[in-house]
């Protein structure tokens, strides 16, 4: 016989006026539980009936939590979000691994509603027992379906930062990094972004110990015990990610070494081979970004001459010679050689930022042929340097706020920080003998207040550099009244707005199963539970 809503409000009056007795009317709580077979209106009772009384009948927990189940598998989804709202509930002793499981797999709903309240109940069973709670979404990440411990990991990502300290305790937030470390055994791109912003943001791990602990994680990921294929993409593309998610932990007492050494050693001898899944990036100034950005916090390098001597032949790549000139003084037919400004700016601030460790190397380690070839490139490129300036400088005089923020603008001030920073490193270098001890802000990189006031711009927000561009387009060359030194300005890559953009946006890795960085199988699974 069907239960009614009379039978299950005569239940419910029976238990609720037993009050210390309630233990003994196991009868009027199979009612209740009976009530998830009846219709709509006796399954939302059901729904806050027997969660009320759960406690009470520790012989009948499983079917409680299994009629209860039923109900968040309901075709209507409000009484399914009903039943998920009074999950916690049953979050008592041993009971909180299989909810937060029961509630990890919920995730997977396509209701915002429902998904938005699921949330909630696992953020308020957090509360009970959070590492229970965790045992639960780890469990699922580990061997749910590919949905569910997609949602997981964000969920995780996300909200364990909201949580206060007096539920991710100490032992709490070692859990979780423990927990991690097993999942990154097998991760996609995606993943393994979340999980590193997930562990980073630990308190646990804010300490140097900690924060080399992470750069220890990223290494593992990176693959930097092995040679670089740079014809495959994935692995350029895992590279690439693994440095962007290690760069914000470097600092003077968590040092760069292992990476700037790789890169030195494996990424710049196959710059120009260099291949990637991401439509539209540069590669090779991505990868040159990255080197500068790592290089002030380089430790002491076993190879140091040698990755020296790398950085300076490829930053000899970039700086050409002046065009030979014939005996009246003038240039001789052929094109203007292409001074690509945002190359040069990284691999000088790399070599710069290296060369402090050895300050002797263009005295001792560079022979004078050799030498004074770099010395003419210098001239030349710092003859073009100046011309330049000057021409942006007047071309953006008095220019301020609105004025600043039209795309040919922001080209110009972006132009102008990377010329900048060439032209102070350069002049260090010309130093006799050669100085490293200037500082400069890379052009990509948020400006200082005294460097502003220095430059007397108003420089836009990172997210506002320009994408590259040829120099030739942007501005007509001003004639000089030397002609030995006629000055066409140069063609070549600004700073591009693809620094500032996350892998996440620009796309993720690919590649195959395995250690790393692989493509999850789906897996299928039958009821939640």
């Amino acid at each position: 016989m069907a239960v009614t809503i009379e039978d299950l409000y005569r239940s419910y009056g029976v238990l609720a006026d037993a009050k210390d007795d309630v233990s003994q009317h196991k009868d009027a709580y199979q009612v209740i539980l009976d009530g998830v077979k009846g219709g709509p209106k006796e399954k939302r009772l059901a729904a806050q009936f027997i969660p009320k009384f759960f406690s009470s009948f520790p012989e009948l927990s499983d079917a409680a939590i299994n009629a209860q189940l039923d109900l968040c598998e309901d075709d209507d989804v409000s009484i399914r979000r009903q039943a998920i709202k009074e999950l916690p509930r049953f979050a008592t002793g041993d009971n909180i691994l299989k909810v937060a499981d029961i509630l990890t797999q919920l995730l997977q709903t396509d209701d915002t509603a429902e998904f938005n309240q699921v949330n909630i109940s696992l953020i308020s069973i957090f509360k009970i027992d959070a590492k229970g709670t965790l045992g639960g979404l780890f469990s699922q990440i580990l061997n749910g379906e590919d949905i569910v411990r997609e949602r997981a990991i964000k969920f995780l990502s996300t909200k364990l930062k909201t949580l206060p300290e007096d539920v991710m305790t100490k032992e709490v937030e070692e859990y979780v990094f423990t927990e991690t470390k097993k999942v990154l055994e097998d991760v996609t791109g995606e993943e393994f972004v979340l999980l590193m912003r997930l562990v980073s943001n630990l308190r646990v791990l804010q300490t140097v110990s900690g924060r080399q602990q992470l750069v220890e994680l990223v290494v593992e990921q990176a693959f930097l015990e092995q040679a670089l294929n740079p014809a495959d993409p994935d692995t350029v593309d895992r590279l690439l990610q693994c440095t962007r998610q290690a760069l914000p932990l470097f600092s003077k007492n968590v040092h760069s070494t292992r990476f700037v050494t790789y890169f030195c050693e494996h990424v710049l001898p196959n710059l120009s081979m260099l291949t990637t899944p991401v439509a539209e990036l540069d590669i090779q100034l991505e990868v040159l970004k990255l080197l500068a950005e790592m290089s002030p916090f380089c430790g002491d390098m076993d190879k140091l001459e040698t990755n020296l001597n790398m950085l300076f032949t490829k930053l000899l790549e970039y700086m050409p010679l002046p065009p030979e000139e014939v005996e009246n003084g003038e240039q001789t037919a052929g094109e203007e050689p292409k001074l690509q400004f945002s190359y040069v700016e990284c691999l000088l601030f790399s070599f710069h930022q290296l060369g402090k460790k050895l300050p002797d190397f263009l005295i001792d380690k560079v022979d004078a042929e050799r030498l004074k070839d770099f010395k003419i490139r210098l001239q030349y490129f710092a003859r073009g340097l100046q011309v330049y300036i000057r021409q942006l400088r007047v071309a953006l005089q008095g220019k301020t706020g609105q004025a600043l923020k039209t795309d040919e603008n922001k080209i110009k001030v972006v132009a102008l920080k990377i010329t900048n920073n060439i032209n102070v490193l350069i002049k260090d270098l010309f130093h006799n003998p050669p100085s490293f001890k200037s500082a400069v802000t890379l052009s990509w990189k948020p400006v200082q207040k005294t460097e502003a006031a220095a430059v007397a711009l108003k420089r836009p927000s990172g997210d506002d550099a320009g994408t590259g561009v040829t120099l030739k387009k942007q501005m007509a060359p001003q004639p000089r009244r030397d002609a030995r030194q006629i000055y066409n300005p140069p063609s070549g890559k600004y700073s591009a707005s693809l620094g500032n953009l996350s892998y996440e946006q620009r796309g993720g890795f690919r590649g195959g199963r395995g250690r790393g960085f692989g493509t999850r199988g789906n897996r299928s699974r039958g009821r939640i539970y």
